[in-house]
């Protein structure tokens, strides 16, 4: 009798196998996307493209990102914001595909709006990672993009109010004139020995809560595939030619299609010396809560500049999702998944 129920048990469970499978495989937390601060409307495009649509995750990062270079979200993302010391606005965008790996970013863009098409052009047309400045123009337009102004009334009256304040903030240091209360043309001078960088390390001194909020964004799609993005116009009143973390593999933006993926904020010029988003994905691989995997990495960075500004989103590829921050006192957070249907803002408190 034991023998018979034994036997009955045992093809029970091999006719429930297919369906335990399938239950096991079903998640209730994909698609979703995740970005830094509360660009909701640029959430809700890339929510559409992947709940809707159906679309990829690549093609949802890349109009999620677009909608805020549109939008000019905060006036820190897309044309008309952030004027360098001569006044133009300059593009930074970047766009991984976890499926192959594969990059392509732009870095120093001018006259050219659309940063992340173009560096999505730069993955798929070409077998570069990163073109920058003039050349990366001429390349939108082999393209197809349209070359335009990127001042506006007020990024040209930001500049102009600069220039009025003795250009003041700006990213100069050891140098004549005094940067602290002159206009350039600068030339280097020596540096003191206790001001040297190998004994103290020096944050940007012009870096706020409204001076670095570039949109980095993942995205999930109902495929499982995994894609990550960024645009920005950089820091305001930054020396021409300066290029920040956002477009830099790793330091911007990570994905991986085994771990997950995550998305750097803030002061870009310390943040990129120690590669946030990668470490906190490498953080998630080891065990680590996206938003542990986080904290983690801005730890590591306080170690060094324990005054500096920035954040960190991140995903895990089966739909965790988190946050950390730094520097300020929370930070905002824009989500859509199965779960909560339609777009919304978290918070997370800092940790220093």
């Amino acid at each position: 009798m034991l023998n018979l129920k034994i036997f009955i048990f045992c093809n029970l469970i091999l006719l429930l196998l297919p369906v335990l499978g399938a239950s096991q495989e079903f998640n209730t937390t994909i698609p979703f996307v995740i970005n830094t601060w509360p660009f909701t409307n640029a959430t809700a495009k890339a929510w559409q493209i992947l709940s809707v649509e159906n679309g990829s995750a690549l093609e949802a990062v890349e109009k999620g990102c677009t909608v805020c270079e549109t939008l000019q979200c905060d006036g820190s993302v897309g044309f008309g914001g952030s004027p360098d010391e001569t006044g133009e606005t300059t593009l930074d965008a970047m766009i991984m595909d976890g499926t192959t790996h594969d990059v392509g970013a732009v870095a120093d863009l001018r006259r050219v709006k659309s940063a992340i098409s173009v560096a999505r052009m730069v993955m798929e047309h070409t077998t570069h990672t990163l073109l920058a400045g003039d050349q990366a123009t001429e390349f939108a337009l082999a393209m197809g993009f349209e070359e335009e102004n990127l001042t506006t009334n007020v990024s040209q009256g930001i500049h102009d109010n600069w220039l009025n304040n003795s250009c003041q903030p700006n990213f100069w240091q050891s140098v004549l004139p005094d940067p602290s209360t002159s206009c350039g043309p600068y030339v280097p001078t020596e540096v003191p020995l206790s001001q040297r960088k190998w004994l103290v390390a020096k944050e940007g001194k012009n870096f706020n809560i409204h001076n670095h909020d570039t949109i980095g964004m993942i995205a999930v799609d109902v495929e499982g595939h995994i894609a990550c993005g960024t645009s920005t116009n950089g820091a305001t009143h930054k020396i021409a030619g300066r290029v920040g973390d956002s477009p830099i593999p790793g330091s911007g933006s990570y994905v991986d299609r085994h771990v997950g993926g995550a998305a750097a904020t803030g002061d870009g010029d310390v943040m990129m010396r120690f590669m946030p988003a990668l470490l906190t994905v490498e953080g998630m691989r080891t065990g680590l809560s996206p938003r542990k995997a986080a904290e983690k990495s801005l730890f590591q960075i306080a170690s060094y500049y324990p005054e500096f500004m920035g954040a960190i989103v991140a995903a895990s590829v089966n739909g965790e999702l988190g946050a950390a921050c730094h520097g300020f006192n929370e930070f905002h957070y824009s989500v859509a998944n199965p779960q909560v249907q339609n777009v919304v803002v978290m918070s997370v408190s800092c940790i220093a």
